[in-house]
Formats: structure tokens, C-alpha cells, sequence
């Protein structure tokens, strides 16, 4: 085996979506996880939405705008009637 050409393995601290926080061992120095062992669904045995990178939020600001413009913008009159 060649020396000096392996990545260095050290103590990582992985931070989850959830807040949940714990170290591990890894070549990189933090790791930013979006599931984890507390909050997913196949270890607490609960139902969850898994909003990755936040498409449900800009979905739902978006359907949320429409419906206000919606409301705000007057009655188009038909072109019969005109």
C-alpha cells in the first residue's frame, strides 16, 4: 500500500435538518444531513413530509400569492359585452 496518498480520517460533527447534532468519523469536517436516525420515518415509525430543500414552502408561498392576486384583480368584462 502507497503511503502519504490517503485522505486524513477524523472526528466529524454531522448536523441534521432537525437540530439534531452527533460526531462521527469521516474525511470531511461537517456534514449536513437533511434525515437522520431521530426523525426518519422508517426509525420512529411516523408518518413525515420530507421537504427537500424546501420545494412544499415555495410551493405553498406561491399558491398562497396566486389565490391574492386572484382576489385583487378585477372582473375582466367578456368581449360580448362590450
Amino acid at each position: 500500500m502507497k503511503t502519504d496518498i490517503h485522505p486524513d480520517y477524523k472526528e466529524t460533527k454531522v448536523h441534521c435538518s432537525c437540530g439534531n447534532e452527533f460526531i462521527t468519523r469521516s474525511t470531511v469536517s461537517q456534514i449536513n444531513a437533511e434525515l437522520c436516525n431521530e426523525c426518519h420515518p422508517f426509525f420512529t415509525g411516523r408518518q413525515k413530509l420530507v421537504d427537500t430543500g424546501g420545494r412544499v414552502e415555495r410551493f405553498q408561498k406561491r399558491a398562497a400569492k396566486a389565490k391574492s392576486d386572484a382576489k385583487k384583480a378585477p372582473a375582466k368584462p367578456d368581449a360580448a359585452e362590450a
